[in-house]
């Protein structure tokens, strides 16, 4: 591997005018066909194999004038003074829904007063909408329209406000990869004390995201994919692409510090640091790709998407690189010696850790166990309005509602009943409407309605709690217990019953997953480091990360610690992507760490080094890199805490958590460690397997033992590139 990878280095050095011009075509024709291609479909929410969606598909198919997956708004009046019934405020009410009906993606507006949505006390009162549309589909004129009119219907004597998922995507955008990008500029320059060498990561991973997005766009419509496909690409996109290309960046510094020839340089560089991040990127990929086993559309998408953004990202190290460095010639010069105390600062932590690594060994895994004990604890569902801030018309709107009718008019759930029997569904949903509202858990039940064929009947049922609470859920799972209907199936749907079983999916999935992900790379990293000691250390690291990253997140968004600074107004149940997310990305980024720091060590101990020693020198030449990487990637993740939506702070802090753990507890802390205690017998695989395993050379130990290179351009005569 590292042979194939430095010919490349150095054909792409050689012929960098080439390379970088492919690469500028790519991206050309890549904007030419965006240009040219349809707009993305919309995003695919369906969940194959739930309830929640068979209730949807069956509502389609019984009262397909009922919309069941279109977008709906909830448009909320309360009177500051006098009541809603009062003729001023029932006049302004009747020309807010008549303005709301105006919109032509509009199905129906109910009338509160016929729909008897008004409060008992008369202070409050609300009229549904509904869409002919998913929330997706929905035009962004549909939703300003929206807006304008609940805007314009409000007044001192009329507080209006709207909640629902035809609101969403009106808030304000978030810039996190700008400040991302920000924070890695600077530590990048900080890295290597040059602007343009501090450049060449943040261009290529720009350029590596451009591609993919553009990619992505252009494959959208032949094969589905939806409209926020790209987020997830982008924001790993750029992670990755700043960490392998510093990485190369770096080692090219360091093999001219050494005395070698430029070109030569560069093709090391591929060689050893390239090897480094085409499998510290094929562990991404694993995690990534892993996605699928979820079985959510969307996720799977995400997933191979931000996947084949993490391929581009690794070509790119190991060719446009190498053609870079060719380009800039003698402006890129060789890594300079820090002064004594800053190159002894990761050797002394180094050598510390040797000394006494059993003692490091039990502090770091029982400061990680104490941080992830609040993950015992954890709950998962999916964020409502009321997880927004109060600023916000959707938080408003439910805590209207909440207050005006009770928590639970905010999470009505939809109940089916169907039978075999053309004429028996009205009998047993009767039947079955008086077994539940003699429920305590249940405020009301709404009279059947009964489908044009007799077979399909459906109620609404409004549950005693929030939509976000346990008592719901189990309220949900009760409903579907075979013995409360006699005769006939029952199902349950409605947002809150979907956001139910979306949390279970993904909660069932998550051990699946976790085997997948972890046994694959598992498999790679023997191949990587010809251990079994070396691969096994480092998923039980990744494991105590990201449990510890789990605690941190209960913590502050579940029991609401450090809430008042990070903005945390309503704890409650963790966003239910936030696990699985949490492991894939982690796991991909926690794997790249371990391959850029373990594979010094290991190319330190191939060339005669002692085990400890070996440790002590895979510090002195990547620590500081690698810190530099977990820098830039928690920067990118914690920018996301700025956030208005509550999602998108979990998912920031999470990760954040999660990496800044792993890079400086387990990877910088305990792999020292435990490979200080492993001694030789980290580096050694059993001969059974010894035969099976190939032998990549991630280590490049072959380029050294070459007796004979191809001329470098210093050595052949020829002119230095970048004079």
């Amino acid at each position: 591997m590292a042979t194939f990878l430095s010919r490349l280095g150095r054909f792409s050095f050689r012929r960098h005018r080439l390379v970088a011009m492919l690469w500028l075509v790519l991206l050309a024709g890549a904007g030419v066909l965006a240009a040219r291609a349809p707009a993305a479909p919309p995003n695919d929410f369906s969940m194959p194999g739930t309830e929640a969606q068979r209730t949807y598909d069956l509502l389609d198919e019984s009262f397909p004038e009922l919309h069941a997956d279109g977008a709906t708004a909830r448009v909320v009046f309360r009177a500051e003074h006098g009541k809603v019934t009062d003729p001023a405020a029932r006049e302004a009410i009747g020309g807010t829904v008549r303005a709301l009906a105006d919109d032509p993606q509009v199905a129906r507006v109910t009338d509160p007063f016929t729909a008897r949505t008004v409060s008992e006390d008369g202070s409050t009162a609300y009229a549904q909408v509904s869409y002919a549309v998913s929330a997706a589909e929905l035009d962004e004129d549909s939703r300003t329209a929206l807006l304008d009119t609940v805007e314009a219907a409000g007044s001192p004597e009329l507080t209006v406000e709207a909640g629902g998922n035809a609101v969403q995507g009106l808030t304000a955008g978030h810039s996190s990869e700008a400040i991302g990008l920000a924070v890695a500029a600077v530590v990048l320059l900080l890295t290597f004390g040059s602007l343009l060498a501090a450049g060449l990561p943040l261009l290529t991973a720009v350029l590596g995201v451009g591609i993919g997005a553009l990619t992505i766009r252009v494959l959208a419509e032949p094969l589905g994919l939806g409209a926020t496909t790209t987020s997830l690409a982008v924001m790993i996109g750029l992670a990755v692409g700043i960490d392998y290309a510093l990485f190369v960046v770096s080692r090219y510094r360091s093999e001219l510090a050494r005395g070698r020839g430029r070109e030569e340089a560069a093709a090391h560089a591929a060689g050893t640091a390239g090897s480094a991040v085409v499998f510290a990127g094929l562990t991404v990929v694993i995690a990534l790709a892993g996605l699928g086993v979820v079985g959510i559309p969307m996720l799977t998408q995400m997933g191979l998407a931000a996947a084949g953004t993490v391929v581009i990202a690794v070509l790119i190290a190991v060719t446009l690189i190498p053609a870079l460095l060719g380009l800039c010639g003698r402006r890129i010069g060789p890594a300079r010696p820090p002064r004594r105390e800053r190159t002894q600062l990761g050797v002394r932590w180094a050598r510390f850790v040797v000394r006494r690594p059993v003692a490091i060994l039990l502090g770091g895994t029982a400061l990680l166990g104490a941080v992830a004990v609040p993950a015992a604890a954890l709950e998962l569902g999916l964020p409502g309005d009321d997880s927004l801030p109060v600023s916000a018309t959707q938080r408003r709107a439910y805590d209207l509602i909440a207050e005006g009718f009770g928590p639970g008019h905010n999470g009505p759930l939809t109940v089916v009943v169907r039978t075999d029997d053309g004429s028996g569904a009205e009998p047993a949903a009767e039947d079955l409407a008086g077994r539940i509202a003699g429920r305590e858990d249940v405020t009301s039940v709404a009279p059947p309605r009964l489908s044009p064929s007799g077979d399909t009947a459906v109620l609404t049922v409004v549950p005693e709690a929030s939509p976000s609470s346990t008592d719901t859920a189990d309220l949900v799972h009760a409903l579907r217990e075979p013995e409360l209907a006699q005769d006939a199936e029952v199902f349950v749907g409605g947002t809150t019953a979907m956001n139910v079983d979306v949390s279970q999916k993904l909660s069932d999935a998550l051990v699946p997953y976790l085997a997948l992900v972890v046994g694959l790379a598992f498999v790679l990293l023997i191949a990587v480091f010809r251990s079994l000691l070396v691969p096994l250390k480092a998923a039980l690291g990744f494991l105590l990360s990201v449990l510890a990253g789990l605690g941190a997140v209960v913590a502050v968004f579940q029991w609401g610690w450090l809430g008042s600074v990070l903005g945390v107004t309503e704890p409650g149940p963790v966003v239910s992507i936030m696990p699985i997310f949490m492991v894939g990305v982690v796991f991909g980024l926690a794997m790249d760490y371990e391959v850029f720091l373990v594979t010094r060590m290991r190319e330190a101990y191939v060339h005669g080094q002692s085990p400890k020693d070996a440790v002590i020198s895979g510090f002195e030449h990547s620590g500081r890199v690698v810190t530099a990487a977990a820098v830039i990637m928690i920067s990118v993740f914690a920018a996301f805490l700025g956030s208005e939506e509550q999602i998108l702070r979990t998912i920031g802090f999470g990760l954040a958590a999660a990496v800044l753990l792993d890079a400086f507890v387990v990877r910088m802390t305990l792999v020292p460690a435990v490979l200080a205690l492993l001694g030789h017998a980290a580096w050694r695989l059993p001969r059974r397997l010894d035969r099976f395993v190939p032998d990549l050379d991630v280590e490049g130990e072959r380029l050294d033992r070459r007796a004979v290179v191809e001329p470098s351009v210093e050595t052949s005569g020829a002119e230095p590139v970048g004079k």
